[in-house]
């Protein structure tokens, strides 16, 4: 399992590379706005999985 410090490191390299396969990067690229919905969109599937899909499926959701 990936650490946050794992994590933060990988698209800290992709995205000084420019890595084409990193959706990250590409979502970057789109600038803030971009940016902007995609964590409104990862929070609120993530509230609709914690309030009617229980525990394993919010989990799940969090951890994407």
């Amino acid at each position: 399992m990936k650490t946050f410090d794992d994590l933060y490191a990988e698209l800290v390299r992709k995205t000084a590379h420019g890595d084409p396969d990193s959706g990250t990067v590409r979502l970057l690229a789109q600038g803030v706005h971009a940016v902007g919905k995609k964590v409104v969109e990862e929070a609120a599937e993530s509230w609709m999985a914690a309030e009617h899909e229980g525990p394993d499926r919010t989990a799940e959701e969090i951890s994407q």
